[in-house]
């Protein structure tokens, strides 16, 4: 029987991020690792920060979470932690910034930090949703990339000069943005987790795109909202909407709304509930391969079932050169086996 914190809320013992990690997350990753580079733009980056210098600056700028401190969100960030079997409670800032923000930045030992805004906007079950959010980020070891990101843009911003030497950092950039807007998906699933309430899950979304008192509205009518936006419009519309995510970190509020959402309406969401997930001790044994193969899958998925029509056209050529090359796979093969004595027949011009 799975243990519970707080409010009757589950535990979750030695649960795995790949049991909440959406899989395009884990394949944007794979492919971000494989860049021509990375790993010495990685170990350049960790060399030049260094963990002391991000602790002292938000010791000296930011509030510390402690029970003297918001004694309540110290409590809750405990829980989260609890929650999802994460041994070492990361330390908690909060930040003076009106623009709601949460971010999970560090290196070995990394820290959460929350905006003044954020805190203002989110009740006390949106909160717990955010900082459970964060906490994914640290199990899921992804606070090493987003400080990356953080920093390569900085550099990127001021060495613009430079056209030469920025185009390999745009690259990097533009793959972790990729990643990291896949990432975000995977740790609403974290929140969703240490919250276990999808309503609340909806409203804060609902709050992050400008709804100020959610429970004044049709939560639900937000949902609609990402299905017109993914229905409606040409091929001219899904450019402008390619355009649109292009340099940006996170997910559109309402599709990642609408994602979580058809995450927790499916079944993996009741399976952790009821302690069926992958397990930590087990991850050494997980093949890679596997994670490739989801994505592979999550994002075949994705591309055939989607209204988009970019994505129709795109579908549709592909069908057609699928076949195309199929058949002319086979006059091939019968050209090899006949003895190759004259070229295969081309059947497909139309002239």
């Amino acid at each position: 029987m799975q243990r519970q914190v707080g409010r009757g809320r589950i535990r979750f013992p030695d649960i795995s991020p790949r049991a909440y990690e959406h899989p395009t997350d884990r394949g944007a990753l794979v492919a971000l690792r494989a860049i021509p580079g990375f790993d010495a733009v990685l170990k350049a980056v960790s060399g030049a920060i260094g963990e002391r210098s991000i602790r002292l600056l938000y010791l000296a700028t930011s509030i510390r979470v402690s029970p003297r401190q918001y004694p309540d969100l110290h409590q809750m960030i405990s829980e989260c932690a609890t929650t999802l079997d994460l041994k070492a409670i990361p330390e908690l800032y909060i930040q003076q910034d009106p623009i709601p923000n949460a971010m999970t930045i560090g290196l070995d030992k990394p820290i959460i930090v929350v905006s003044t805004g954020l805190l203002q906007l989110l009740d006390t079950d949106g909160l717990r949703f955010a900082i459970g959010h964060e906490v994914g980020h640290v199990l899921s070891g992804h606070a090493v990339y987003r400080t990356m990101l953080m920093q390569l843009i900085g550099i990127a911003q001021n060495i613009q000069w430079m056209p030469i030497g920025v185009w390999g950092l745009r690259a990097i950039i533009a793959a972790l943005n990729e990643w990291f807007r896949k990432s975000e998906l995977s740790c609403d699933r974290a929140g969703l987790l240490c919250v276990q309430d999808p309503a609340v899950a909806l409203k804060v979304h609902a709050s992050l795109a400008g709804a100020l008192n959610p429970d004044e509205m049709d939560v639900a009518g937000f949902l609609d909202q990402a299905k017109d936006y993914q229905e409606s419009g040409d091929v001219r519309d899904s450019v402008l909407k390619l355009l649109q995510i292009s340099g940006q970190s996170h997910p559109m509020a309402a599709l990642r709304a609408a994602e979580l959402q058809k995450w927790a309406a499916g079944t993996e969401y009741p399976d952790i509930l009821a302690g069926n997930y992958p397990r930590r001790s087990e991850d050494k044994n997980a093949p890679l391969g596997e994670d490739v193969k989801a994505a592979a899958s999550a994002y075949q998925e994705s591309f055939s079932t989607s209204s988009d029509p970019l994505f129709k056209v795109v579908n549709k050529v592909g069908g057609v050169m699928g076949g195309v090359g199929g058949a002319a796979a086979g006059r091939f093969r019968d050209w090899w086996q006949a003895g190759r004595n004259d070229p295969p027949k081309d059947d497909t011009s139309t002239s």
